[in-house]
């Protein structure tokens, strides 16, 4: 792929935020970008070779299996985050995958070695990593907190409230969310059974809280948001 392309991509992304055109260059030699379909696997084969990513378009989830096989996801992230060996020690997980929820989802990848010596020697992009890794931590917390302290109803509800604040469109008093996740995706954000969230979904659909389909969400701002 030319340089000037994956130098537009890099530049699109939160982590690279106020590096100079030089900066960018020199990472676009050593990135590698991905274009991924909906459903598709979006890691890199290389081996054990861990990788830090960069999510430029579109929406992934990060999911493991358990021991009965069924799916727990981790996170759903939408540009611009980060995933991977964020940890930049080399760790490789056998049990984690990430998938494209959306069409023409791209990334951008480097291998964690080359991108730690990129930090060291660009005080910037060391530091708008940190503040990615800071934000992901944080909201994994939030969920670990909700999973301890909340019933599944309370789960749901505090999930339609985290993602209207990062994906909602407010309409007057209503929010509104292009829905990609299907019932089981959201069972396994919440932790709970595809039939449980169905039944809770039609309990606040029946109350008046929102509006659901496959296509849209739409609920007023003062169940969910103040």
């Amino acid at each position: 792929m030319y340089t000037e392309i994956k130098y537009l991509y890099l530049k699109q992304h939160a982590v690279t935020a106020g590096l100079t055109d030089a900066q960018l260059l020199e990472m676009a030699n050593l990135v590698k970008v991905k274009n991924v379909k909906k459903g598709e696997s979006v890691y890199m084969e290389d081996g054990f070779e861990s990788r830090i990513y960069l999510l430029v378009k579109g929406k992934i989830k990060i999911s493991e299996v358990d021991d009965r096989g069924d799916e727990l996801i981790k996170e759903i992230l939408t540009a611009t985050e980060i995933f991977g060996d964020v940890s930049l020690d080399g760790t490789v997980s056998d049990d984690e995958f990430a998938e494209a929820l959306t069409e023409n989802t791209v990334i951008c990848s480097f291998k964690s070695s080359e991108f730690k010596q990129l930090m060291q020697g660009n005080a910037l992009l060391a530091m708008n990593f940190v503040q990615q890794v800071s934000s992901k931590y944080r909201r994994l917390e939030n969920r670990h907190s909700n999973l301890v302290f909340k019933d599944a109803k309370s789960r749901l509800i505090s999930f339609f409230r985290d993602w209207a604040k990062r994906e909602g469109n407010k309409e007057g008093d209503t929010i509104r969310l292009n829905n990609y996740l299907t019932h089981s995706d959201i069972a396994g954000i919440i932790s709970t059974s595809r039939q449980s969230v169905t039944t809770l979904l039609n309990e606040l659909k029946e109350g008046g809280v929102i509006y659901y389909n496959r296509k849209h969400i739409e609920f007023s701002d003062r169940y969910l948001v103040n």
